[in-house]
């Protein structure tokens, strides 16, 4: 098969799933996000044993789902899920760092903090959505898509690997997001929260409120970490049902998973570093499986190697960024500089003030 054919081949994707599967899949996964609404519909603080027990709850879910393809669809189908779940909790991960910043930027109430939260996974959830549509239409118009993902994920991987040698300090400055100033252009923002409402009559006009602004920040940030996401996981598995599942098995339980790592994420200093191989590494894998479609030499990447370097690349992150914390608790704080202070001489008083 020559080149050309390849470029312009138009063949439909191959997915294992039924319309059936596909229906109840979608159903499970819109009653989930009922569930999350009718926990967050009340403002309250998040107690950690209940974040504990959904964040287990929401981890079960895919090794359950996994072990139903192994079973009904076999080794093949079961090792792309885990492996590209793998790659999205990874990536979300990163994500849920971004809304931490965010939400300490605007100042968000701690009860308030579980539903924009949720804006935000819904909002990535659709998103996502989206952006997988218009990755199988890529594909199924060409394999030049493979080369168009894998140029993103290098392109990206080399920006992250960039800031982080930069030193670019890891904080959200809200003046400087567009979409901020966009909503901000057109629409009144009140000065402070109201409860949970995103809309609140004042003055006699619609405004917005804090919250609102802070929701509409998130969903800002979800197109960026679309455009990252998707292309990861199609450089996994080709079928559209297995990017869906494992988008939507990553993102559910975000979340719980939040307050449970609000205190480690900022001790992961080294998680970028291993995001930055990653996606360097699945970028690399596309390419190759494009070029493997051109000339049958050129060596592909099994799926199976893909999941064990992921999450090699995950474990050493993870204990070089425990070791670089224990060392700087270890590491003796420097003396405390004592300024010398000048003897001052005694003031002679006149005789006859004596």
């Amino acid at each position: 098969m020559s080149a050309g054919t390849i470029l312009h081949a138009a063949e439909p994707l191959r997915t294992i799933a039924s319309p059936t599967l596909w229906a109840v899949t979608v159903a499970a996964l819109l009653l989930l996000l009922l569930i999350d609404l009718l926990i967050t519909r009340r403002p309250r603080e998040e107690s950690m044993r209940a974040s504990v027990a959904w964040s287990v709850f929401y981890l079960l879910l895919p090794v359950l789902f996994g072990l139903y393809l192994w079973a009904g669809h076999g080794g093949g189908a079961a090792v792309e899920f885990y492996t590209g779940f793998v790659v999205e909790k990874s990536l979300s991960v990163d994500n849920l760092f971004v809304f931490m910043l965010l939400l300490a930027a605007f100042a968000v109430p701690s009860a308030l903090a579980r539903q924009v939260l949720l804006y935000g996974i819904v909002g990535a959830l659709v998103l996502r959505v989206i952006f997988i549509w218009l990755g199988a239409a890529a594909l199924q118009s060409g394999t030049w898509a493979f080369l168009l993902f894998g140029a993103i994920l290098i392109v990206t991987a080399g920006k992250i690997i960039k800031d982080v040698l930069r030193g670019d300090e890891q904080e959200v400055d809200i003046s400087s997001m567009r979409s901020v100033r966009f909503v901000r252009r057109f629409v009144p923002v009140t000065e402070d929260y109201r409860g949970s409402r995103l809309v609140v009559r004042e003055h006699g006009r619609l405004a917005l409120t804090p919250l609102a602004l802070a929701a509409v920040a998130i969903l800002a940030t979800d197109i960026v970490f679309a455009v990252d996401s998707v292309p990861a996981v199609y450089g996994v598995t080709e079928d559209p049902f297995l990017v869906f599942a494992t988008n939507a098995f990553a993102l559910l339980g975000l979340r719980a998973l939040y307050f449970v790592l609000q205190g480690v994420l900022t001790k992961l200093r080294h998680l970028n570093h291993g995001l930055s191989v990653i996606l360097a590494f699945i970028g690399v894998k596309l390419i190759l499986h494009w070029g493997h479609g051109v000339w049958t030499w050129v060596p592909e990447i099994p799926t199976l190697a893909s999941l064990g370097v992921i999450v090699a690349v995950l474990i050493t992150v993870t204990a070089t960024s425990l070791l670089a914390n224990r060392r700087d608790r270890l590491r003796p704080s420097p003396p405390a500089r004592v300024e010398r202070v000048e003897p001052v001489e005694p003031v002679e008083e006149p005789a006859g003030e004596r």
